[in-house]
């Protein structure tokens, strides 16, 4: 097989045609029929390699005797929830998220528009690199499925996204937006969803020619956006990833609001009408340490689970709670949708924001963001992390330093030889002058 290991933290990526190549996609496509169902809804980002990879994908569907409803380019969350609107046995999505336009992926989701687990993503690797799929005997004449296209796919999500907010009696009638979709799905339905509602919205990088998705635009490029929250004075500035699944934030000023703010303020919201279950939010290891404090002054408990959306969705189900979300901009309000949706999060915290009766920049200030100090420190072994006692040791002096005022975390990167040693403090030098001390341990122990 052309990867190691096929499946990631989110489906399977790589470059496409390289690392991910179209007998991949077509395996993958007649893994879907064989483990989810015969119904299988297909989306894809703007990627120049989407159509190449979409038509191997439909063709294993279709070889296998399934059926492949094709919804075109639209968001990652607008294919969960065409699986459920559809009663399709499963969705496939081809992008890679935010990453580079020569990049593609493949991700699933099941019946209910969940990411799949991990031991069923093992079976079906396992069904791929054994050639299993080779050894079935597949159908001829009638038997071959069939691709059918959901023309209204976009107008599906669309809708959905403006009525998770009209039904609370919301409108941003008013509302100056700044919108970047970065070249991405989201060009089919942020800007017409907000304007439905109301808002006064200027949209850039909204075109896409299949190579320029994420390049130098979008949530993990905000430059652009401030630029133009600063040039038609905007009330906020919106962001997408290529895929929608997550949303980034600037105010009027151009501060950066990111997934801790969010959830921070949609939680308050949320328990001050009475909507939060348990009174109690997921997050990750990785969440701002004011982000624990707000919650803690607010008296909202505060789950932290693994870096990782599949992770942070698992302890919501677990406990029935509704909020849940990533530093990154991954935001899950599990009322409206399976998986994180950029476009129902920015619908939420605007309706949030505007119960508050203050500007964005205000409702934002419930969260004190600690500064935060994030060091990669390059190893021969990572592995070699977990037991070594001089860096637990360094690590267990600065936490006992740091105190309530502050928080250290050390992990292994799941993809790179390298050690995350990650330090907030109540000022950027004590963030930094510890995180160094710490790396400078790891570094000579790994």
């Amino acid at each position: 097989m052309p990867m190691a290991r096929l499946f990631g933290t989110d489906g399977v990526r790589g470059i496409a045609n390289k690392e991910l190549t179209c007998e991949t996609a077509f395996k993958l496509g007649q893994a879907a029929v064989a483990f989810l169902g015969r119904n299988i809804v297909i989306g894809k980002d703007t990627r120049q390699s989407g159509d190449m990879l979409e038509a191997a994908v439909v063709a294993g569907i279709m070889s296998m005797g399934g059926t492949a409803f094709s919804a075109g380019i639209i968001p990652t969350p607008g294919v969960a929830l065409l699986v459920r609107e559809l009663y399709c046995d499963g969705g496939i999505v081809i992008s890679a998220s935010h990453n580079p336009p020569e990049y593609n992926g493949i991700k699933f989701f099941d019946a209910q528009g969940y990411k799949l687990p991990c031991d069923l993503e093992d079976a079906i690797e396992e069904f791929i690199v054994s050639g299993k799929a080779s050894e079935l005997e597949l159908p001829i004449g009638g038997g071959v499925g069939v691709s059918i296209p959901i023309d209204n796919a976009a107008e599906l999500y669309i809708e959905h996204a403006i009525a998770s907010v009209a039904e609370q009696g919301v409108r941003f009638d008013g509302l100056k937006v700044a919108l970047d979709v970065g070249h991405g799905a989201s060009a089919v339905s942020s800007a017409e969803a907000l304007m439905r509602l109301g808002a006064d919205v200027r949209v850039i990088n909204d075109e896409f020619d299949g190579t320029d998705i994420n390049v130098s635009c979008g949530s993990t490029h905000l430059e652009p956006l401030r630029e133009l929250v600063a040039e038609m004075g905007a009330d906020i500035g919106i962001a997408h990833d290529g895929d929608a699944d997550r949303v980034m934030f600037v105010d009027a000023e151009g501060g950066e609001i990111d997934g801790d703010v969010v959830e921070a303020v949609c939680a308050v919201d949320l328990a001050g009408r009475g909507l939060l279950p348990e009174n109690a939010v997921v997050s990750t290891v990785m969440c701002n340490l004011g982000f624990a404090h707000a919650m803690r002054e607010a008296g909202i408990e505060v789950i932290q689970t693994q870096v990782g959306d599949r992770f942070v969705l698992e302890a919501m189900r677990e406990r029935g709670l509704a909020l849940g979300g990533e530093q990154s901009g991954h935001m899950i309000f599990l009322e409206y949708n399976s998986t994180g949706d950029g476009l129902v999060t920015a619908l939420q915290f605007l309706a949030a924001c505007q119960r508050t009766g203050k500007s964005v920049a205000e409702a934002a200030s419930v969260m004190k963001r600690y500064p935060q100090v994030l060091l990669n420190v390059k190893v021969a072994d990572k592995h070699a992390l977990d037991g070594n006692e001089p860096v637990a040791r360094a690590v267990s002096d600065a936490a006992a330093e740091l105190g309530d005022n502050g928080r250290i975390l050390v992990r292994p990167s799941g993809t790179e030889p390298v050690v995350r040693v990650m330090v907030e403090a109540a000022d950027l030098e004590t963030a930094r002058r510890y995180a160094d001390a710490v790396a400078k341990v790891v570094e000579a122990e790994l």
